[in-house]
């Protein structure tokens, strides 16, 4: 293994979960990885922000109801853009609540409502469940429905991990087959965005780090996406036209160098791209805050990134 810098309060959480002992989610069943994956957001992540409007709410969906949550730190709000947050997970674990620290600040730091997506998991609901669920909620979003209290004016897709691969999915739906308002940014989190396997960070990093590489594969295998498709590995299509972007990644992550080459691919088709690396920092750190403290500075530079990108856009936050 390369020799790579950990920050200190990082070693001292893996350090905590290897003492802990516990299945690795491949270990045990998807129902087992759920159980463990929620228990560990009230443990590692902040508590929630108080916000004016935290309302759970749905949308139709290809195969039934879909969950949403929605966010605002106004109890009131006229027109505005709108994030849509997708939680990760592999697509196969978390939820509305393993992300809601995350979405109150989001909400809060940006200033725009969010409404976070319940997408269907897999295996239960394989590829393209997921997409599927992502897109009719932000054509929902898009279409000023009555139980929204603003009327949206741009969608801007925001995910983590599996989230970030289905914000990029839905952003590309969204340029292919508008909806009623215009996709106009995307902030992709440490995401997933190719099915291979010939990445260094994943040969460094694929053991000691929170998510492995057999995890990954355990992954993969449930979601069942086929290999090369359009809606799952999306580094290998055309990112022409693509709105601005903001993606994070983290040094120690199996996932780091799938999330540089997106950037780089953006920028080579002209699409204003702006980019952090956590250095020692691990993959999830967007809902490790309390854990891993020093994670709440990454957070703040995510933050900051958001905001340079919505200025340019003419969203002054």
């Amino acid at each position: 293994m390369a020799d790579l810098t950990v920050r200190g309060d990082v070693r001292n959480f893996l350090d905590m979960l290897e003492q802990m002992g516990g299945k690795a989610a491949h270990e045990g069943t998807p129902g087992e990885a759920r159980q463990a994956f929620g228990m560990l957001t009230p443990l590692a992540d902040l508590p929630p922000e108080e916000l004016a409007v935290i309302a759970d709410m749905h949308c139709a969906g290809p195969a039934g109801r879909i969950p949403l949550r929605y966010y605002d730190a106004r109890a009131e709000r006229g027109d505005s853009a709108v994030l849509l947050f997708i939680h990760g997970g592999g697509f196969v674990i978390g939820d509305l609540d393993s992300h809601h620290p995350f979405c109150t600040s989001l909400a809060k730091a940006l200033d725009l409502p969010v409404v976070a997506v319940d997408y269907r998991l897999a295996p239960e609901h394989s590829f393209p469940a997921a997409p599927d669920d992502c897109e009719a909620a932000a054509r929902w979003i898009a279409s000023n429905p009555e139980a929204l209290p603003f009327r949206p004016t741009g969608l801007i897709p925001c995910g983590d991990s599996a989230g970030g691969n289905l914000a990029i999915v839905t952003t590309m739906a969204l340029m292919r087959q508008p909806a009623k308002v215009p996709v106009i940014a995307q902030f992709p989190i440490y995401p997933v965005v190719d099915s291979g396997s010939d990445y260094e960070s994943l040969r460094e990093c694929a053991e000691g780090f929170l998510l492995t590489g057999e995890t990954m594969a355990w992954f993969g295998k449930h979601y069942a996406a086929e290999g090369g498709h359009e809606r799952n590995d999306v580094l290998h299509l055309s990112q022409a036209g693509m709105p601005p972007t903001v993606i994070a990644t983290a040094s120690l992550d199996p996932l780091r160098d799938q999330g540089k080459a997106y950037a780089a691919r953006l920028r080579e088709a002209g699409v204003p791209v702006r980019e952090m690396m956590a250095e020692g920092n691990i993959h999830g750190f967007i809902s490790l805050r309390k854990a891993i403290p020093s994670t709440q500075e990454d957070v703040s530079k995510l933050f900051g990134l958001m905001k340079a990108t919505l200025a340019d856009i003419g969203i002054d936050r």
